[in-house]
């Protein structure tokens, strides 16, 4: 069929992905509609309705693009002109070597963006149901709260049971209410250092042995939410387990985990703590802090009676509690193909967390691919797929064929996605550790560039 370019491609979710996805189809010179459903219909999940909403953490994790596989995501997106990642140079707060944003800045500075350019479009409603036949390209962009109209809908259509699991969201901490008599200013082992912040970006609070034996004991025993008999079984995602769920595996468990207290001395004493809860800026005025790893299922009033037993949080005051909500993603390894569109209705594509890539660096960039390939399409270009030696196409392999249908379960990037590379030492050794990852991401960068060559979006 041969559809004007003029012709809008559909975007539902107005999500990291489903962001990033109308940025890249007007960069093309494609005219873009967001439907974004809230705050006509809300999620569990959301406080605002406000576009490319942050709802679990802050952080775009490691912003290091020579050792660490996410941030070569980033690198790569800011060489594809992400909007996502743009408004989230502008809006960082310190963390060390992490990328972190204020999240509210952040949500404004993306929603400004779009709304105010002239090739897209903003519809405040809900898609309820599959999309009308006369919207021959759109990317569904839901996210993991996806509504339940369109779940089944999508369901319907391919015969095929989504997958769920439950992602649990960290309090927040008013840091006023920080006792800094007790808790201290560092990042572990000082990373960070030699960037805009000192490499003291996380308020730590210390935990000696009997203090961290307490704690455990008093958060295995504390009133949790319990699930509906339907949600009994649903898997959690191994990445974002609940704090209290990490406790019932083992009293050191934790201590070995998110509380792990290695690369952290209290500087008054010298010491190393047995146990350490790290505490991560917030927002960009630095009067809010996160709990770093504490996602939690606890009831509101057992999290505050038991987070309060954590020195340096005897009086914290929280600006919000934790909470836990179900994700859903589709088998996207069995229905999508190469590029996104779902193999029983072709003129579906799906992008972000809901095809089972996980996290928000990942959700971006696969709704950045999705853009380019519907962009590609709507002006008769050819599509040409990222290498597989790039950290976009090593998550578009994976999701695209590359993981296990029979098993498939969420992702974050990483260089186990990647395929090997023949590189060695000087005595002609292969390389390992972290001379390997420098390799690995000189070689995505360079695919990259020459990949982003090929595949210009510039308007003709």
């Amino acid at each position: 069929m041969n559809t004007p370019k003029n012709t809008p491609v559909h975007i539902i979710g107005g999500g990291l992905a489903g962001s990033e996805a109308a940025w890249q189809l007007a960069q093309a010179g494609v005219p873009a509609v967001i439907h974004e459903m809230r705050p006509v219909r809300t999620t569990e999940a959301h406080k605002t309705a406000g576009l490319a909403e942050l709802v679990c953490s802050n952080s775009f994790r490691s912003d290091d693009a020579d050792y660490n596989a996410v941030g070569l995501l980033h690198a790569e997106m800011r060489r594809a002109r992400s909007l996502i990642l743009a408004q989230a140079d502008i809006h960082r707060v310190p963390a060390g070597s992490a990328l972190a944003v204020d999240r509210d800045g952040f949500s404004a500075g993306v929603e400004k963006a779009l709304s105010g350019h002239p090739l897209i479009s903003i519809d405040r409603a809900e898609v309820a149901g599959l999309p009308p036949e006369t919207w021959d390209s759109v990317i569904v962009a839901t996210g993991p709260l996806t509504s339940p109209a369109l779940s089944e809908a999508v369901r319907g259509l391919t015969g095929q049971d989504s997958l769920a699991f439950f992602d649990a969201i960290a309090p927040i901490v008013h840091r006023e209410s920080i006792n800094m008599d007790i808790a201290w200013f560092q990042s572990r082992y000082d990373k960070g250092a030699d960037v805009e912040g000192g490499g003291a970006d996380y308020i730590n609070c210390p935990m000696d042995k009997a203090q961290y034996e307490a704690f455990i004991h008093a958060l295995r025993a504390a009133e949790k939410t319990e699930f509906k008999d339907w949600e009994k079984d649903t898997p959690y995602f191994e990445g974002c387990l609940p704090i209290e769920v990490m406790a019932e595996r083992g009293i050191e468990t934790l201590a070995h985990g998110p509380m792990k207290p290695v690369g952290l001395r209290d500087p008054r004493s010298g010491h190393r703590p047995h146990a350490v809860v790290q505490l991560r800026q917030d927002n960009a005025l630095g009067t809010l802090f996160n709990m770093v790893g504490f996602q939690t299922k606890l009831k509101h009033g057992e999290q505050a009676r038991v987070f309060r037993m954590i020195p340096g949080l005897e009086g914290a005051e929280f600006a919000r509690l934790g909470g836990i909500h179900r994700n859903t993603f589709i088998n996207a390894p069995k229905l999508l193909d190469t590029t996104l569109r779902l193999k029983a209705m072709p003129r579906l594509r799906f992008a972000g967390q809901i095809t089972g890539c996980e996290g928000y660096v990942e959700s971006a960039a696969v709704g950045l691919l999705a853009g380019r390939f519907a962009a590609a399409e709507r002006r008769g270009a050819a599509l040409t797929l990222p290498p597989v030696t790039t950290a976009m196409g090593a998550i578009l392999g994976h999701i695209t064929g590359g993981a296990d249908a029979t098993t498939f379960q969420p992702m974050n990037v990483n260089f186990g996605l990647f395929p090997e590379i023949d590189a060695r030492d000087p005595k002609g050794r292969p390389i390992k550790g972290r001379d390997r990852k420098k390799a690995l991401a000189e070689r995505a960068l360079a695919d990259m560039d020459r990949w982003l060559g090929l595949t210009s979006l510039a308007a003709e």
